[in-house]
C-alpha cells in the first residue's frame, strides 16, 4: 500500500481526527496509487495517523476512511460503516408518519462522499469524490443488504465531482428506475419529489425539522415564501393554520410542482398564491407599494461556493433580509437561513443584525436553527453544520 507522507508539523489537525488532508500538506507519495485507492497517512517521522482515499486531483488530497491502524479498507468495513449509520437513523426508519430521510451524511458518517436518501421505496446516492466513486459497487451492495427498496438511483451530478476530476453520473444503480414523482409523508405533510432533476437528491430533507417549527410562528398569519422551490415551507405554513401564503420561484416548473404541492395538501381555510420571479425584485416591488406580512421565510440557495464568493454573499444575504424586515409588521417573525458552508452562524447572525440596523427595525432572535437530525454533525468535522436558521421577531 503507498502511503502519504506529510510535512513536518502539518499532522495536528489529523491528531484530533479530522478526515480531510489538503495537497500543501503532502511531502510526498510513496509508492504508486491510482485516484481512489486506500493510502496509509505517515508523520514526517513515519508515525502512523490514518487511512484514507487518494485524490490527486483534488485540493484535498486524502480524504480519511479509518484512524485505527488494524482497520482494514475492504467490504466487511463499508457494512460496518453502513450498519452503523442505519442505526443512527433507526427511529426516523421505524416512523411510519415519516418515508423520506438521509440514511448516510458523508464524513459525518465516517464515509467521505457518500450521500443516501430514501424517498418512499427508492433510495438516492450521490457518490462525490474519488474514494466514493471507487468503492460505489461495494456500498450500493451493502445498503442492498440493509434496507429495502424498489431501486437505486444516482444522482452525482453535483459540482464537487469536477473538483475531483470525475465525470457527472446519473441513473439506475439497481432495481427500477423510480417514476418521474415520488410521493413521500413527512409527519402530516405530504410531497411530491422529482427525484431525477430536483436540487440535491430531489427534495430539502434538511429541512424536515424546520417546517415543523413553523407552528409556532404562522397561525393566522399572512406568510411569505421566498426562494419556495417545491413549496416544503409554504405547505407547512398553510397546514399549521395561516390565514395567505405567497410562494416566489424563479422557476416555472418548480413552481408547478409547488403549485401541486399545495394541492396534496389541500387547506380550504388557506389563500394561497404564485409568484414566478427573482425573489430580490419582488422584494423591492412590495416594498414600494409597501405590502407587508406576518412572517417571511428566507431559504436561499448556496450564496458562496469557495473562500472568493465569500464577501459577495454577505451582500447577497444581507440585501435580501434588510428587505425582508421591511416588509414586516411589528411583532412579525423572519425565519431567515443560509445553506453556505463557508457562511459561520457568528457572520450569518452579523449580517442580519445588519440588515436590521439599516432597516431600522428592532430584532431579538426567539430560535436558533439547524439541519435535521439525519444531518448530524460530527464534533471532529465541522464543516457537516452547513445550514444555519435564526427566528427573529421583529419591531
Amino acid at each position: 500500500m503507498a502511503s502519504i507522507i506529510l510535512k513536518p508539523g502539518r499532522d495536528k489537525s489529523l491528531r484530533r481526527h479530522h478526515p480531510w488532508i489538503f495537497s500543501g500538506a503532502v511531502a510526498r507519495l510513496d509508492g504508486d496509487a491510482q485516484p481512489g485507492e486506500t493510502v496509509d497517512i505517515l508523520t514526517s517521522k513515519d508515525e502512523w495517523l490514518a487511512r484514507g482515499a487518494y485524490s490527486p486531483q483534488s485540493q484535498i488530497i486524502v480524504r480519511v476512511w479509518s484512524f485505527e491502524e488494524s482497520e482494514q479498507i475492504t467490504a466487511e468495513f463499508f457494512h460496518r460503516r453502513v450498519r452503523r449509520a442505519m442505526e443512527g437513523r433507526s427511529v426516523l426508519m421505524n416512523t411510519p408518519s415519516m418515508t423520506a430521510y438521509r440514511l448516510v451524511y458523508a464524513e459525518s458518517d465516517g464515509l467521505p462522499g457518500v450521500i443516501i436518501d430514501q424517498y418512499g421505496t427508492f433510495l438516492v446516492c450521490q457518490f462525490l469524490t474519488t474514494g466514493a466513486e471507487y468503492w460505489k459497487q461495494t456500498i450500493v451492495e451493502e445498503l442492498a443488504e440493509f434496507v429495502p427498496h424498489t431501486g437505486l438511483y444516482e444522482r452525482s451530478d453535483a459540482a464537487a465531482r469536477k473538483k475531483e476530476g470525475l465525470p457527472a453520473s446519473t441513473g439506475v444503480l439497481l432495481g427500477q428506475k423510480p417514476p418521474d414523482e415520488v410521493e413521500i409523508q413527512e409527519g402530516t405533510l405530504r410531497f411530491l419529489v422529482n427525484i431525477h432533476q430536483g436540487h440535491k437528491t430531489g427534495f430539502y430533507l434538511d429541512q424536515r425539522d424546520n417546517r415543523a417549527h413553523l407552528a409556532q410562528y404562522v397561525s393566522e398569519a399572512e406568510v411569505l415564501n421566498c426562494f419556495a422551490y417545491t413549496g416544503g415551507f409554504g405547505v407547512a405554513a398553510a397546514k399549521f393554520g395561516a390565514q395567505r401564503v405567497t410562494h416566489i420561484e424563479a422557476s416555472g416548473e418548480t413552481l408547478e410542482l409547488a403549485r401541486r404541492n399545495v394541492e396534496l395538501n389541500a387547506s380550504e381555510s388557506t389563500t394561497t398564491e404564485f409568484v414566478r420571479d427573482d425573489v430580490f425584485t419582488v422584494l423591492r416591488t412590495y416594498r414600494d407599494s409597501r405590502r407587508s406580512f406576518e412572517c417571511i421565510i428566507l431559504d436561499p440557495p448556496k450564496f458562496a461556493e469557495s473562500k472568493r464568493q465569500l464577501q459577495g454573499a454577505c451582500r447577497g444575504y444581507k440585501d435580501i433580509n434588510l428587505l425582508a424586515m421591511k416588509l414586516l409588521r411589528p411583532g412579525g417573525y423572519l425565519v431567515t437561513f443560509s445553506c453556505s458552508g463557508l457562511m459561520t452562524s457568528e457572520l450569518f447572525q452579523k449580517i442580519v443584525a445588519d440588515a436590521a440596523l439599516d432597516a431600522r427595525r428592532h430584532a431579538h432572535i426567539v430560535q436558533r436553527l439547524s439541519q435535521a437530525s439525519d444531518h448530524p454533525i460530527a464534533l471532529n468535522f465541522p464543516e457537516g453544520h452547513y445550514l444555519k436558521g435564526l427566528v427573529c421577531q421583529v419591531w
